[in-house]
């Protein structure tokens, strides 16, 4: 499933909330905080070869445009967002959430909601019209959380493996 919608998404409660206390939102640069939110990146591509393949790939996107936001307890990723600024016909430019994670035992504390609406003033800021993730047609959970968040299944992808 597809989702584009124009900036900016209606807000949720949980994106408006304040981080808690020792937390913190920044990028991951260096291998290390790459490395670091591996275990997280871990849950939502099982198929990674490990933190290592992790760092490589993410490397390669780099060239890309691709970022990572990681929401952090002191050293420990609790959460990740992968995006990159991209251009279409469709869209025109737009911001494309690769990927979209938070720890399994953190599911449900707004940490999603948080990384999505530090998202939104990076594309405003980047001329952006539209926010756009992708999400697996079976993931019904995802699904109703993209919806509390303000975005809308504007359309369907087809692909091949």
């Amino acid at each position: 499933m597809h989702t584009a919608d124009p900036l900016p998404a209606p807000p949720s409660r949980a994106s408006t909330s304040p981080l808690p206390a020792g937390t913190r939102l920044s990028h991951a640069q260096s291998d290390n905080t790459l490395r670091a939110g591996w275990p997280v990146m871990q849950q939502l591509r099982p198929h990674l070869a490990g933190a290592d393949d992790f760092v490589t790939r993410v490397r390669r996107m780099q060239a890309d445009g691709y970022r990572l936001l990681v929401a952090w307890r002191g050293e420990q990723a609790l959460a990740l967002a992968g995006y990159r600024l991209q251009f279409n016909l469709v869209c025109g430019q737009f911001l494309y959430v690769d990927d979209l994670v938070t720890l399994d035992d953190l599911r449900g504390e707004g940490w999603g909601a948080r990384l999505i609406a530090a998202l939104q003033p990076i594309a405003a800021q980047e001329g952006c019209a539209h926010f756009v993730l992708d999400t697996h047609i079976d993931n019904t959970a995802a699904q109703r959380f993209y919806a509390r968040q303000g975005l809308a299944n504007r359309a369907i992808r087809f692909s091949r493996a």
